[in-house]
């Protein structure tokens, strides 16, 4: 049987690419889903795939950067499915601007929902996990979060923000039951990397395939992550073999970071 039979995971940002490739894992492997998202018909479709009992799993709508959206949405998938045992903080935006052109409502985009909304999340999710004395959080983060990209100087110091942030927590918690880890996904085939990839076709004239293979040039394999590689690195720390792993930010990345 799957250690994570049974228990309540939430992901956010489940609605599509990781996200979305996490629930399908984890609920693959026995976990109660709960998908948190901006948009509830997009969640649906995602939840109406999951394998086992569609009763197993639910929707709530909430804007990670907001404390008392978060705070609703996660009393609402306690209430429906128990205490939550796993959360999985992916919900994310990038975008990209030289650092001089970075206005500070870009700065603070990046900084609510990447890095405020993790910080939120987890604070809504611990309570459970400290009672329980056994949990799992695992931040999304980013190669960005590990090394430093030009043009995208918000996202990246959100990211590192991130790792940080799992570093600490993972500390604090230590002898209580619960792991605080990140995985670092490298370009992954994502709505953000296609946004990405249109951008620097309508700024630079490059074809899509030229575009796509500049992305995958810092990879050292050469190609795009794929979603389901993420998720099954998340996978791995959810479960109990996972246990003596804390504070740790695996990138997954085809060795572009070591």
């Amino acid at each position: 049987m799957s250690t994570l039979q049974g228990r309540h995971a939430l992901v956010t940002g489940a609605a599509r690419g990781i996200g979305a490739a996490i629930a399908r894992m984890l609920a693959a492997e026995g976990a109660s889903l709960t998908l948190l998202g901006r948009q509830r018909e997009a969640l649906l479709r995602v939840a109406a795939e999951l394998p086992s009992a569609a009763a197993l799993h639910g929707v709530v709508v909430a804007d990670v950067s907001d404390e008392r959206e978060v705070q609703a949405a996660f009393d609402e998938a306690r209430a429906a499915r128990g205490a939550i045992a796993i959360l999985v903080n992916n919900a994310g935006l990038a975008e990209s601007a030289p650092f001089a052109k970075t206005s500070p409502e870009l700065w603070q985009r990046m900084l609510s929902v990447n890095l405020t909304g993790t910080f939120l999340c987890t604070q809504a999710a611990l309570p459970d996990m400290l009672r329980a004395r056994h949990g799992r959080i695992v931040n999304i983060a980013s190669t960005a979060g590990q090394k430093g990209y030009a043009y995208v100087s918000a996202y990246v110091a959100a990211k590192h923000g991130v790792i940080g942030l799992t570093r600490s927590l993972a500390l604090e918690v230590a002898t209580k039951g619960v792991t605080v880890n990140a995985v670092c996904p490298g370009y992954t085939e994502t709505d953000i990397l296609r946004d990405s990839i249109a951008n620097v076709v309508a700024k630079t004239g490059r074809s899509e395939e030229e575009a796509r293979a500049e992305f995958a040039a810092g990879n050292p394999q050469r190609r795009i992550v794929q979603p389901g590689e993420v998720a099954d690195a998340v996978r791995w720390l959810c479960g109990d073999a996972a246990a003596a792993i804390t504070g740790q930010s695996i990138s997954v990345s085809s060795g572009e970071v070591m």
